[in-house]
């Protein structure tokens, strides 16, 4: 089955969704971040065919997510491994990984505890304002137009509204 494409949607989310939002995606980044650097151990942990893990590895490497790096010669072997844009990936789904350990927690518990290598502290992920460093929520975050902002697919409506505030919220204005 063929999957809506967003790359024409001008949308942030969108376009990061062109690139990583395909089921497998995001767990085989996961798995290169955990240490399986090799096809056959992605494959096997992951219980993925082989020609799917092969077109999907293709697209993380033509996408500069994750880099190609050989290890052997003769047969010619690469190992996996996630670039800067990778690595700046992990934090986010970091963050799913805890949304998912809140809502959606698998039988017996979550499978994975994170440790913070700073503190030595198990934590659990969130998103917080750069400025000020206290957590960014639904509630307390306000979305504005920003440099790019364009109508367009994704950004239609928005655009029209002239704002990108949630729904119901608002703010007040004078005249």
């Amino acid at each position: 089955m063929q999957r809506t494409s967003f790359a024409e949607m001008h949308c942030s989310i969108g376009q990061s969704l062109e690139r990583v939002g395909e089921w497998w995606t995001p767990l085989i980044v996961r798995d290169i971040y955990l240490g399986l650097h090799r096809f056959d151990d992605i494959a096997e942990n992951l219980g993925i065919s082989r020609n799917l893990l092969t077109r999907r590895l293709e697209a993380l490497v033509t996408d500069e997510i994750v880099e190609r790096q050989a290890y052997q010669e003769r047969p010619l072997r690469h190992e996996y491994h996630l670039t800067a844009a990778g690595r700046e990936l992990v934090p986010v789904l970091m963050a799913l990984m805890a949304w998912g350990d809140k809502w959606a927690t698998p039988v017996g518990g979550p499978p994975v505890r994170l440790v913070h290598n700073d503190c030595g502290e198990h934590f659990t992920p969130q998103v917080c304002c750069s400025a000020c460093g206290k957590p960014a929520t639904a509630d307390n975050v306000t979305a504005l137009a920003g440099p790019g902002a364009a109508s367009g697919p994704g950004t239609k409506v928005l655009a029209r509204r002239g704002d990108l505030r949630p729904q119901g919220k608002s703010e007040k204005r004078t005249s």
